[in-house]
């Protein structure tokens, strides 16, 4: 009884049993990932666009060309972007631009991070920098939400189930 397990499982039914409840894990995690995340880039968007001021020189001093376009764009993008992932509507699409919204952030406000990265005496210093960074958790979670999708727990998943659409693995 050597491959025995607590519970009187053995090792052989342990895939079975484990298997059957993945996808619920997955949109569980896909759940938490999105209200989190939605959350957090509703408030920062709304920031954006309730300290307007503000942002404009933020992004001036960044170098950001048009600063005040683009702390509307930013704005409306990270707070209906929010919306949007914390409800699971249009998660794929709304993922890209949120995706290039954050790779903006650090090719201007993160700019001296990425150049000590890549070609900065202190490489590893400039990576640990880069990953540090604020924009990193969201530039992580929008290749995230596009990959995978909002899961099950969500407003496409149903109604790509009352619409008919497609079954696979991912249905979303």
């Amino acid at each position: 009884m050597k491959d025995s397990l607590p519970g009187g499982l053995t090792k052989d039914r342990l895939p079975e049993l484990l298997v059957p409840h993945a996808c619920l894990r997955e949109s569980l995690a896909l759940l938490v990932m999105r209200i989190l995340f939605g959350l957090a880039l509703w408030f920062s968007g709304y920031s954006h666009l309730t300290h307007y001021d503000m942002m404009v020189k933020r992004f001036t001093d960044w170098g950001v060309p048009l600063p005040g376009l683009n702390v509307y764009i930013s704005g409306i993008t990270e707070c209906g972007g929010g919306l949007l992932l914390l409800f699971g509507i249009a998660t794929r699409l709304i993922s890209i631009p949120l995706f290039f919204n954050f790779v903006v952030a650090y090719v201007t406000a993160s700019r001296s991070k990425l150049v000590q990265m890549i070609a900065g005496p202190g490489h590893w210093d400039g990576v640990a920098d880069v990953v540090n960074d604020d924009a990193m958790p969201f530039l992580a979670m929008s290749l995230i939400a596009f990959a995978f999708g909002p899961g099950k727990i969500s407003v496409d998943y149903i109604l790509k189930r009352i619409l008919g659409g497609s079954s696979s693995r991912h249905p979303d």
